[in-house]
């Protein structure tokens, strides 16, 4: 983890980040549109969207607070969550588990982690120092 003033903020804010994916997820879909369907034909596999979109977040998030060397780890943490809420998924029974999210949540994660590496990640540490020098003025 990188030298961070606030980890502790960062580490629960990160917890409560992955338990609101986590529930999301496992929210009936009509809890969201009455007809998913129509409200969302113009886009073809919005789920497979959500999810790469939703990894390539969650990426990013972890990105700013480790070290680069520590990517890989991000990656494997969040396969395994996204295997997770797969299961999750096929516990309930208005919701299902399926493959090809698996598959777009990694999609979300490669993204994600090259953003990183091409320059986004550590962004905690620029936001802990913008708002450190803000308060001293």
């Amino acid at each position: 983890m990188l030298p961070l003033q606030f980890k502790g903020r960062w580490q629960l804010a990160s917890l409560v980040l992955l338990i609101l994916v986590l529930v999301a997820t496992l929210m009936p879909a009509i809890w969201f549109w009455d007809d998913k369907s129509k409200a969302l034909s113009w886009i073809r596999n919005i789920d497979k969207w959500m999810h790469g979109v939703t990894f390539v977040a969650l990426s990013l998030w972890f990105c700013g607070m480790y070290r680069r060397d520590s990517y890989w780890r991000i990656g494997v943490g969040l396969l395994a969550f996204g295997l997770l809420i797969e299961v999750c998924q096929r516990m309930v029974s208005y919701r299902t588990a399926e493959w090809f999210d698996v598959a777009a949540d990694a999609a979300g994660i490669v993204v994600g982690l090259m953003i990183g590496v091409a320059g986004i990640g550590g962004w905690c540490l620029r936001v802990e120092k913008y708002f450190g020098t803000r308060q001293s003025d």
